[in-house]
């Protein structure tokens, strides 16, 4: 967003208030490094003229179901058997348009399922490119070299080339195919560069694969915004993939274990059933942000004792970017002289404003790269009472936490909510009336038959007692376009269910 829209709205939100009931309102927040107006908390603005949010609960409904998805997978696809039994996402965006992206796509070469979630931060080019391209990187790298030369020589003779995967995709995915060539064309460089290196004849693992992938891919965006194309609409595809920026969360199901690849601040949270019934959270992923000490201390530890208190300031990279690996954001990787380079071989017609609100060099940018998309590469082998994985954007997980949205899923899917009996012990009156509330509302049968959909509902429409609030759900819904990224962020949420019996002990 350029400093001009963000004053624009900036004025016009000072004109505006929001008010509803259930014991929130709005407050201000900081998003991207500037003061905006953000989540929902226990501050009013003050302003001069009320805004009417007057949506019904069909509207309601309609608004949030709009993008939802639902897939079952056949436990057995003629190959071998499926750890997945089915997915069901969704997305809501706030930014226009929007940021984030999903994908879902079964291997066809080799076993297992993908998943990725990706969030993208200065427009929307760098999270479309990499959800077209990760996934398909990933299967290529878990491929035996000799399925990778059958490729080759069919591509040679001109032949139709079987799929590497299944995807799974929503009638409200963007696709650009403008760039659709293009990115096969690369996909074959990548494996013709397999083939010449000859390692890994049966092909990489998936935790090998997923980290050469998300390697390679960010090496390839660098690289093809600086080298002549065939069109000057690729070359500014190229440049504005390369200067906008994602993080990206990806994982690999397959019937022994999950491999999950993060780079940023998406998530990837297990839901596992105890013995008694009750709901855990197990995390597949870490946060790759200024809250994560370990991460913090390797993004210092590559730069100069000097730049220890500006490599990281604000909890922001360079006091700008918050996720502290990601792809693209070439602003944070290249010499200033080759952003200048580059930049210049733009046509004079190209609005630089719009590639991304980063592409000025940040404040004390001494010594690049200070960003990487190097992935952190976790496992989890699969046990009888994992039950869900959940893949998130930040936009879920800045409104709720892991454990909350696995209790979340756990009670959508089983039916079951789990209550700790109610005891009046240092409990007035009106906290034990507001436990009795919150208690109730959990009990409620869920609007949503898709468990994405429950997560996000209850993300934007939680008040800060805990209870389902629909008059502050439908505030956040009903916010226009240039001011509902000043209240929350895009969301996203993928959740995946397993054939749990597929991983009990089998009998002899």
């Amino acid at each position: 967003m350029s400093g001009l829209m963000c004053s624009r709205i900036l004025q016009k939100a000072a004109s505006c208030t929001l008010s509803f009931s259930c014991s929130a309102s709005l407050q201000w927040m900081q998003i991207g490094g500037r003061s905006t107006a953000g989540a929902l908390g226990g501050r009013c603005l003050s302003t001069r003229q009320n805004m009417d949010f007057q949506l019904n609960q069909i509207q309601v409904n309609s608004i949030l179901q709009a993008n939802e998805q639902a897939v079952s997978i056949p436990w057995f696809d003629g190959r071998s058997l499926s750890a997945v039994r089915k997915f069901e996402s969704n997305h809501l965006a706030a930014n226009t348009p929007n940021e984030d992206r999903h994908g879902a796509a079964t291997c066809l070469q080799t076993p297992g399922t993908l998943f990725g979630v990706f969030d993208g931060h200065g427009g929307w080019a760098c999270a479309q490119a990499v959800s077209e391209r990760l996934l398909s990187y990933v299967a290529i790298a878990m491929m035996s070299l000799r399925s990778l030369e059958e490729l080759e020589w069919l591509m040679e003779q001109g032949r139709p080339v079987p799929a590497v995967l299944q995807w799974y995709k929503h009638r409200g995915d963007v696709s650009y195919q403008k760039s659709a060539s293009f990115y096969r064309e690369q996909l074959r460089v990548f494996w013709q560069e397999l083939l010449d290196h000859g390692e890994h004849s049966d092909g990489m693992s998936p935790a090998e694969a997923m980290d050469y992938a998300f390697k390679r891919l960010d090496t390839d965006i660098s690289l093809e915004a600086q080298v002549p194309l065939s069109s000057d609409l690729l070359k500014s595809t190229a440049i504005q993939v390369a200067f906008t920026g994602c993080t990206a969360c990806v994982a690999h199901l397959d019937l022994e274990g999950i491999h999950v690849a993060n780079a940023g601040d998406c998530r990837a949270v297990l839901g596992v059933q105890e013995d008694d019934g009750s709901w855990t959270a197990l995390p597949l992923s870490r946060d790759h942000n200024a809250q994560n000490p370990a991460e913090l201390q390797r993004v210092r530890a590559r730069h100069p004792p000097s730049e220890t208190a500006t490599v990281v300031s604000e909890d922001r990279l360079l006091g700008v970017l918050m996720p502290l690996r990601a792809f693209g954001d070439v602003s944070f990787k290249w010499s200033r002289e080759l952003q200048s380079s580059v930049l210049q071989t733009l046509e004079s017609g190209v609005d630089l404003d719009s590639l991304n609100m980063y592409h000025h060099t940040p404040p004390n940018y001494l010594t690049p790269p200070y960003l990487d998309a190097a992935p952190e590469v976790l496992y989890h082998k699969l046990r009888p009472q994992d039950r869900f994985l959940i893949l998130g954007s930040d936009g879920l997980w800045d409104e709720m936490g892991s454990q909350q949205a696995v209790q979340l899923v756990g009670e959508h899917l089983s039916g079951v909510h789990l209550q700790a009996p109610v005891s009046d012990q240092g409990l007035k009156l009106g906290q034990m009336q507001d436990l009795l509330q919150r208690r109730s509302a959990r009990a409620t049968r869920p609007s949503d038959l898709n468990a994405a959909t429950h997560l996000i509902r209850h993300a934007l429409g939680t008040s800060d007692r805990g209870q389902l609030c629909p008059e502050r759900l439908a505030a956040m819904l009903a916010l226009p376009e240039e001011l509902a990224r000043m209240y929350r962020d895009d969301v996203t949420a993928t959740v995946v269910y397993l054939n749990s019996d597929l991983s009990k002990p089998q009998k002899s």
